[in-house]
């Protein structure tokens, strides 16, 4: 039984608290529940766990409040010191999660608010093993720093370790493959000269760059939770132990037994030490994406204060500075544009190298570069609150995710260090019964405790995460949750809404056809003249269309039917099918264009000129670029792709027909995307569903995987799973693209980690001796284990190498030009 006391929300009188504390007292296993209006607090006497009373609370209507504390941890070194921590977490009351990475040494805890503070939680850690701190602020650890300092560290013991244990090895090694050599030696010093020599040299290595692992391995075993360390920390003690025996004490030895082996106590460390550095540095670099963001943001920003222009930090920055952007600098902050203009590379939120131009009332990104021109902008967002770090955010809380496949490899570690120690024991006893004695005995089961790898099981997940959701955020995807990476590769169909996400969302000139004798260029100018003076969408589409429009001298509005204007001395009728015919207008010359616009769901616009029909004109809410490339490649990768819209029937079949897919759902309300997601899913599978309105939210929390355009909503995208920065229909593709990669990659790491240990430990444990009389030496168990967890982090860098699946800025326009003579 615990007492939890934690704040409650969304009470506003007696009977709410009333209604919260019975909801409280009805949980199962809660004895006694009180709840405190004036301060909002609940004192519950429960044995339950704190998630229990979250949801009771919730589903009554008066959320718990919850806050999330980072921790920074220090030595753990594989996923069962991985698990060791976040079960200690887990175990205090008032915690609702605790997630731990080992490749950035951090846990992310969800708490209820008032239940337990930061520094118990580090205090846990601690006394659990693993040395811990509150991370001040809630921000982001410098991982970068950290892991810098460490495979400094590790580097300078492992050659410390190399130069006390060369001499040793060579010593012995070279003594058997050159006899005169090993005459040399005990000529020299003789045998017991010999040993004691690697007696020292070896117990300099141990209780120095070796001290590591028995400082955290051997006070884990002395709590029965014994980590990689321990495993380390007793192979090397029983040679060590063996050998000085053998020196010191040889008569409690047999005499067939009576042999050292310092060397490899020695070169065990040294490897490990090695493998440590490699997998540091190796770490280190998983980060790249996440520095790469951070490097974006400028020292100093350029602001107007007290009618001079002054140099400021840019954590002194304050919401509504003005700032002076020069040309190729790099934008402070986010703002408007107030003067001036230029082109903006903005590839680190887009993705796409193609620059935008700003001009006065334009919006800029923290981060992105200044082209040719000087701006003034206004600040509208700070510190947190701005573009790039949000993206960083999102990153970060991806990375620490726990994807659904780790659950198997975590089971495993769970279990995996005690059963290496039981196989050690076993082996040991069984090569003692009725193997050829007591040293094989003992290389085999130093072997066994050597060989056993956690840490590649540990490292499998994690740093492919890592790597990937970082490469993505640099092509435009980002992963809001990690979990996503799974679901996605996992997704069977892939809808789409249409306006905003396949279209542009706005009208737009698609199609100009011209009727015999008149120039089509020459009559979108006149018409689009007649229109200036409407803000109707339509008359906006023919506007966009064409420059340098000369002032009407005349118009007339026609109300359901167009208009009637009068420019350069020409008469001119605007307007739809019915205004043509009302005026006795003959349409045969573009009547073929008519009926094709309107198969194609097509506004059509005609125009007469002096009573004769001149041109036809068709509007319509423009595909976006690339958006037909991009449905093709997901159909190449096999998956179904549908689209969901309120819009009309016609109006949705035929942008379907024009970007190649199958699946329409039409004239769906809000509320309807949500069963026709579930339509989907029962055809078709687990379903991706990409939208970018505040109606598209229900549908994206529905969808096994949600991807909001990034230009939409914050509705949209705090609903989503995956975020498209760049607000380009490639985004999707590459968000499959990515995901499809990481999860491969991850498979390939988990394979080889548990493929390794399967496939070794039986070796190391002897299980070849029978046939072949070879043992695995101790120092190749040392290597290869060393070398396990560099392949993993290898394999997993390799997705920083990840590209773009379809890039954006390469995609055709939407419009075929053989269709367009305006």
């Amino acid at each position: 039984m615990a007492v939890l006391r934690f704040e409650v929300t969304g009470m506003t009188c007696g009977g709410c608290a009333g209604r919260a504390e019975r909801a409280l007292v009805g949980v199962e296993g809660v004895t006694s529940a009180s709840v405190n209006l004036a301060n909002r607090m609940a004192t519950v006497d429960t044995d339950r766990p704190a998630s229990d009373l979250r949801d009771t609370l919730k589903t009554a209507g008066y959320p718990a409040a919850e806050t999330h504390i980072r921790l920074t941890i220090d030595g753990m070194s594989c996923a069962s010191c991985v698990g060791r921590v976040e079960t200690a977490l887990s175990n205090l009351p008032g915690v609702l999660t605790a997630r731990v990475n080992l490749t950035t040494q951090t846990a992310d805890v969800q708490v209820l608010t008032g239940t337990v503070t930061a520094q118990s939680l580090a205090d846990t850690v601690t006394k659990a093993g693993y040395p811990a701190q509150p991370l001040e602020g809630n921000s982001a650890p410098d991982a970068a720093e950290r892991q810098a300092t460490e495979a400094t560290a590790l580097k300078r013991q492992t050659l410390i370790a190399a130069a006390l244990t060369l001499p040793v090895f060579l010593g012995v090694m070279g003594g058997h493959l050159v006899p005169a050599l090993h005459h040399w030696i005990n000529g020299a010093l003789g045998q017991s000269g010999w040993w004691l020599v690697q007696f020292v040299l070896t117990t300099l290595v141990l209780i120095g760059p070796g001290r590591r692992f028995y400082r955290i391995g051997l006070p884990l075993l002395a709590k029965g939770t014994p980590d990689m360390n321990s495993l380390v920390a007793l192979g090397t003690l029983a040679a060590w132990g063996y050998s000085t025996v053998a020196l010191f004490a040889p008569t409690l030895l047999p005499e067939t037994a009576r042999d050292v082996y310092f060397e490899a106590a020695a070169v065990i460390v040294t490897l490990i030490l090695l493998g440590r550095w490699l997998e540091a540095r190796a770490k280190g670099r998983t980060g790249a994406a996440i520095r790469h963001l951070l490097n974006l943001r400028p020292d100093l920003a350029r602001v107007e204060r007290d009618n001079t222009t002054v140099e400021i930090p840019f954590a002194d920055l304050q919401k509504g500075d003005i700032l002076q952007i020069r040309p190729g600098e790099r934008i402070a902050t986010d703002g408007v544009v107030l003067t001036g203009r230029s082109y903006v590379e903005e590839s680190m939120v887009t993705g796409e190298p193609a620059p935008v131009e700003k001009s006065a009332g334009g919006q800029v990104i923290g981060g992105t570069v200044n082209g040719a021109g000087a701006l003034r902008v206004q600040a509208e967002a700070v510190g947190a609150d701005t573009v790039l770090s949000r993206i960083v955010a999102m990153v970060e809380q991806a990375q620490g995710a726990k994807l659904p496949i780790q659950a198997l490899a975590d089971k495993v570690v769970l279990w995996f260090v005690p059963a290496v120690l039981v196989i050690a024991a076993l082996t040991v006893g069984i090569l003692l019964a009725f193997g050829p004695g007591l040293t094989h005995a003992l290389v085999a089961g130093v072997s066994v405790l050597i060989i056993a790898c956690p840490c590649a099981m540990g490292l499998a997940t994690p740093v492919s995460i890592m790597v990937g959701t970082g490469r993505a955020a640099e092509i435009g995807v980002l992963f809001r949750k990690g979990e996503a990476l799974q679901r996605l590769d996992s997704a069977r169909v892939m809808a789409f809404d249409k306006t905003g996400t396949l279209t542009e969302g706005r009208p737009a000139l698609v199609r100009a056809v011209a009727a015999t004798g008149f120039d089509a260029d020459m009559v979108l100018r006149l018409a689009a003249s007649a229109e200036q003076g409407s803000e109707h969408p339509i008359a906006r589409a023919l506007l966009d269309a064409t420059q340098n429009a000369p002032a009407p001298e005349e118009v007339t509005a026609i109300p359901g039917h167009g208009l009637r204007a009068r420019v350069e001395g020409q008469d001119l009728l605007v307007g739809n099918a019915r205004l043509m015919a009302r005026e006795g207008v003959d349409m045969t010359g573009v009547s073929d264009a008519l009926y094709n616009m309107e198969t194609d769901a097509q506004t059509p616009v005609l125009v007469a000129v002096d009573g004769v029909i001149a041109a036809a004109f068709a509007v319509a809410d423009k595909v976006k670029p690339g958006a037909r490339a991009a449905i093709a490649a997901l159909k190449h990768e096999g998956i179904q792709v549908a689209m969901i819209s309120g819009d009309a029937r016609a109006v949705a079949e035929a942008i379907a027909r024009d970007l190649g897919i199958d699946h329409v759902e039409a004239e769906v309300l809000p509320e309807g995307k949500v069963d026709a997601i579930r339509v989907l899913r029962e055809k078709f599978g687990p379903v991706a569903f990409v939208g970018d309105g505040i109606n598209d939210a229900p549908a994206l929390a529905e969808a096994e995987v949600g991807l909001a355009i990034g230009t939409g909503t914050d509705v949209a995208i705090e609903s989503a799973d995956v975020v498209l920065s760049s607000g380009a229909v490639a985004g999707a593709v590459n968000a499959l693209h990515v995901s499809r990669a990481v999860m491969r990659n991850i498979r390939q790491n988990l394979v080889w980690a548990f493929g390794y240990n399967v496939a070794l430990i039986p070796v190391a444990a002897g299980v070849l001796y029978p046939f072949t009389g070879l043992l695995l030496s101790p120092m190749l168990a040392a290597g290869a284990m060393a070398l396990s967890s560099v392949f993993v982090l290898t394999n997993a860098l390799r997705l920083r190498r990840l590209q773009s699946a379809q890039n954006e800025a390469a995609a055709p326009d939407p419009i075929k030009p053989q269709e367009v003579t305006a």
